[in-house]
């Protein structure tokens, strides 16, 4: 039997980008605030000296152990689903701070088309454009709307950048200069001019000098240390919870905070149609708790957030045979074809890749979103293409051989040891579109150590995928040309969806929008249907837009705490945003 505890005013399960936001916020505004984290605590101390490649790019300490819970996954709807077992196949990240941590720093706004992209489709290219069994919606915001939001969480986070010169007018400027210039990034810069493209440096959650945040916290000058992505920061100059926003929620005593605490279910009383509660096991303990709460906030990764809200049977779950229901419906995210580019090899050019920053980059825009006339062309959306200088760690760089080098021998040490330092990699990172058949249910036949099923993802590649990852693939091949590889080496396309989770950019199943026919959430991420819950995260995207999705999700992490604050002040001005997302819909 679960013990009851005190109610608290709000409780919010996850502590990374999303859950940090809203817990700080809503403690700075004096709320009772509980955030409830299934992993272990972590401190910044926790990452100083652990430059280890072996541990963290290798054996994935960082991520979260498979072994009890994970996903099961197929590609067809008659197939039977397995269990994805492998850290090197599904990479989702634990403890205090989530995935947040051990994030690269790439910072992109979404574009306007991202945000309406069926409207502004429609209207560009008429609706036959959009395939029939592409589930492509509007998001139920615009990107003006969205512009405070990203601009506060770069202030809070910090992040070095300069102005992208195709994107729109920024109110205010980075808060921080961007990070240095290396031979490689001026070399891939000079080059995609010479084409007639725009390119600038990547801004970063990196900090290019130390800084102050609004909130009084302090990050350090980025020491290209190159231990940045699936790492903790070792110099407290990486822009993540860790160094933000948790620190600062805990500074207020009426905000608490508990690890090792697994959520299983939102309680949730149908008569009155509100979620009463959370139910969580102390996994040091063995104790399961009731912890009553005014407001739930379920800001958790977003295979948690979709699996929470159907294990606790809250909103309608979505049916492909019927394309009806809401709960898992529009999953899609940072699959193989959306990070895909060509790998080019230099005789007479050198670079120090073993200095580096998770997002020391240079991009172009100039093939990302609609900037690029789609009349001709077999998809829908776009990317950026990049050249990341990483650093390499000693593993990972022997990797960096020509294809038909031998996987062993001398020849391979030689060509090994000969290109450690002249080999470039640019990649598209390509917009994924939501397809009726890629969805997100509870599976039927797996269940983890509590006896709870496992989430189910279905998933499969279409015409849209594959033509958008050779699109993305000729031109990076193109600007490789000029950049003047001397051999060039392009990813393959593939075919079909391998079951491989290895990035972070997994959205969708709690999609945002206007219609609660087709979205779960308002543009405040309030439930249409259970008023006090909030689902905030990439599970709130109806689709993947044109870049990495964290600074979006920490963008709509402040909207929503802006409405959860509304909420509790008073029902009246959010429940006139639900009615006029309704009255939209219905026009």
């Amino acid at each position: 039997m679960a013990e009851e505890l005190d109610r608290v005013e709000v409780v919010v399960v996850g502590t990374g980008w999303a859950g940090g936001i809203v817990s700080a916020e809503l403690a700075k505004s004096g709320r009772n605030v509980l955030a409830l984290e299934r992993g272990s605590r972590k401190d910044r101390e926790d990452y100083v000296g652990v430059k280890d490649e072996l541990r963290f790019d290798n054996r994935f300490e960082m991520m979260q152990k498979l072994s009890s819970e994970t996903v099961t996954s197929r590609v067809e709807l008659d197939d039977t689903a397995l269990p994805i077992r492998s850290k090197k196949e599904m990479q989702m990240g634990t403890d205090l701070g989530g995935g947040s941590v051990h994030w690269a720093g790439a910072t992109y706004r979404y574009w306007p088309y991202d945000f309406e992209s069926y409207s502004q489709t429609v209207e560009r290219y008429g609706e036959d454009k959009i395939p029939d069994d592409m589930t492509l919606q509007d998001w139920g915001i615009t990107y003006e709307e969205m512009e405070p939001y990203y601009e506060k969480w770069e202030y809070t986070a910090g992040i070095s950048g300069e102005q992208d010169p195709l994107a729109p007018k920024r109110a205010a400027p980075w808060p921080n200069p961007p990070l240095g210039e290396t031979p490689g990034l001026k070399l891939f810069k000079e080059s995609a001019e010479s084409l007639g493209l725009h390119p600038f440096q990547l801004a970063a959650g990196n900090l290019s000098q130390n800084y102050e945040n609004p909130d009084g916290e302090t990050l350090n000058q980025c020491m290209y240390c190159s231990f940045c992505t699936r790492a903790g920061c070792d110099f407290d100059a990486k822009s993540d919870p860790l160094a933000t926003v948790i620190p600062t929620a805990l500074r207020h005593d009426n905000f608490e905070l508990r690890t090792n605490a697994y959520v299983r279910r939102v309680l949730y009383d149908e008569e009155t149609e509100r979620a009463t509660g959370v139910l969580y096991v102390d996994e040091t303990t063995g104790e399961e708790f009731e912890q009553p709460a005014d407001v739930v906030v379920l800001a958790a990764f977003v295979f948690s957030n979709n699996r929470l809200l159907m294990l606790s049977d809250i909103g309608e779950q979505y049916n492909p045979e019927e394309r009806e229901g809401v709960i898992g419906r529009n999953f899609t995210g940072e699959f193989s074809f959306s990070h895909i580019g060509t790998k080019g090899f230099f005789e007479d050019k050198k670079f120090n890749l073993y200095m580096g920053a998770g997002a020391l980059g240079a991009v172009v825009n100039d093939y990302a979103a609609d900037n690029f006339d789609h009349t001709d062309l077999d998809f829908l959306g776009g990317g950026a293409i990049e050249l990341r200088q990483y650093g390499y760690a000693a593993l990972a760089s022997s990797d960096n051989v020509p294809g038909d080098t031998p996987e062993w021998g001398q020849e391979y040490k030689a060509q090994s040891l000969k290109y450690a330092y002249r080999t470039l990699e640019i990649w598209y990172t390509g917009a994924a579109m939501p397809y009726w058949h890629n969805y997100l249910d509870l599976d039927p036949t797996y269940v983890d150590e509590y006896g709870d099923p496992l989430l189910r993802v279905t998933y499969k590649y279409t015409d849209q995928e594959r033509n958008i990852a050779e699109f993305g693939v000729a031109r990076c091949h193109e600007l490789m040309e000029a950049m003047g590889a001397d051999i060039i080496e392009d990813d393959p396309i593939p075919d079909e969806f391998d079951h491989v989770y290895s990035g972070g950019g997994y959205v969708g199943g709690v999609a945002m929008g206007d219609d609660p026919e087709t979205s779960a959430v308002n543009n405040y991420l309030q439930m249409w249907d259970v008023e006090n819950l909030f689902v905030v995260g990439g599970s709130a995207f109806p689709h993947r837009g044109s870049h990495y999705p964290t600074p979006t999700i920490a963008a709509l992490g402040y909207r929503a705490a802006e409405g959860i604050e509304m909420y509790l002040v008073d029902e009246g001005p959010l429940a006139e945003a639900n009615t006029r997302s309704r009255n939209r819909a219905n026009v």
